[in-house]
């Protein structure tokens, strides 16, 4: 089950995610969706509401903070990275006669690059093939990498690095746009086996990032953030609408939601039944099993969900502090991931009744928020509550 701002093409792709996951651990048995979004979700009728709509249309360790900032930069500018190249080293000395420049070498390795078809499944499973295909011809057509590739070195292997997460960058924000999604469809792990493998096959190593190269991802991801917001605030309130909006119609008129997830509970017509929810789902759900006992449901597994937050601030539609769950109320893991800004806890509120399970879906929020399906942690998880 699906949480705020999911319409069918993004909960479609998402199904298929989570189908093949649970494939992959059989002892989960058969696989039912529950879509509420189209018919029961919010819309932004015209836009009259928002300021100039129509013209803007259109704890963790420091190493970990550098790479949450360095690619929540990449995601809104791809060739951020190879702009820094230009002034990294000087170019390359004389060489001998029989030797190609690095630049050359560069430059006719990336005009001649052909995924592998490892790389090629992989980009293909996560429906990232068609975006990989552009940002391999956007990258050949850019002036930064002309630039870049000037002052690469005998080595290389800090601009393969570099010409390999401008690829996957401008690989995941072009799918975020054809699919018209808030962020990413991968996790960061899945991102990060891209890239190395991409380099790899670029005749790079993955070594780590220099120092003089990730500082200044710090100051730059909140000025580059904040200016997307500004320019483009109409496009982003057209995407912010329905997830905005699912859960204050929700708080409205939430029963419609919920009759729907009983709906498809009846419809599995199993006599065991697991609920997964993510979000706005994980609220709907645990309000739902707090009202009425459903015999069948005796899982319940909310993803990135709030339902512990709003309980506590007096929210919950079910039910008020301090007021426990009931005894009907199924076991429940409850799965959150940190940077994920609009995940809680749960152990702490219920205790003895929630079981919590942090992950790292290694993405900045809130593209956090929308990474766990290909997570394999969080797969490791489920499988271990549901036996």
């Amino acid at each position: 089950m699906h949480g705020t701002g999911v319409r069918a093409e993004a909960y479609s792709r998402s199904l298929r995610e989570v189908r093949e996951r649970v494939a992959q651990l059989p002892h989960l048995g058969r696989l039912s969706g529950c879509f509420w979004g189209e018919q029961h979700g919010a819309r932004l009728s015209a836009g009259l509401s928002v300021p100039e709509y129509d013209r803007s249309r259109g704890g963790r360790r420091d190493a970990d903070e550098e790479t949450i900032a360095r690619w929540a930069v990449l995601y809104t500018d791809p060739w951020y990275e190879l702009r820094l190249l230009r002034s990294a080293w000087k170019a390359a000395g004389e060489l001998p006669p029989d030797v190609d420049p690095p630049a050359e070498l560069l430059r006719v390795q990336l005009d001649g690059f052909v995924a592998s078809p490892d790389l090629r499944a992989r980009l293909a499973r996560a429906e990232l093939d068609a975006s990989f295909d552009a940002a391999l011809a956007a990258l050949r057509a850019a002036p930064e990498f002309d630039e870049a590739v000037r002052t690469a070195d005998d080595d290389m292997s800090e601009h393969r690095q570099a010409i390999a997460r401008a690829l996957i960058a401008f690989t995941l924000a072009d799918a975020q746009a054809r699919f018209e999604q808030a962020g990413p469809t991968v996790d960061g792990h899945t991102r990060d086996e891209l890239v190395e493998l991409l380099t790899d096959e670029l005749y790079g190593y993955t070594r780590g990032i220099g120092d003089w190269l990730a500082r200044p991802f710090k100051g730059v991801a909140a000025w580059a953030t904040t200016r997307l917001v500004e320019r483009r605030r109409g496009a982003i309130s057209d995407l912010a609408a329905p997830a905005a909006g699912d859960i204050l119609l929700y708080q409205a008129r939430g029963g419609d939601i919920r009759a729907a997830i009983r709906q498809a509970v009846a419809d599995t017509r199993a006599a065991r039944v697991t609920i997964l929810a993510h979000s706005l789902g994980g609220i709907a759900a645990v309000d739902l099993l707090v009202a009425e006992p459903i015999a069948e449901v005796d899982r319940l597994v909310t993803v990135g969900s709030q339902a512990s937050f709003l309980y506590e601030i007096g929210a919950l539609v079910s039910l008020r502090a301090p007021d426990p769950l009931p005894d009907h109320f199924p076991a429940w893991l409850n799965i959150y991931d940190p940077r994920d800004f609009l995940s809680y806890v749960g152990a702490g509120v219920f205790p003895g009744r929630v079981e919590d399970q942090e992950v790292d879906n290694v993405q900045p929020f809130p593209q956090s928020h929308s990474a766990y399906w290909s997570n394999r942690y969080v797969w490791e998880a489920v499988g271990a509550f549901v036996r």
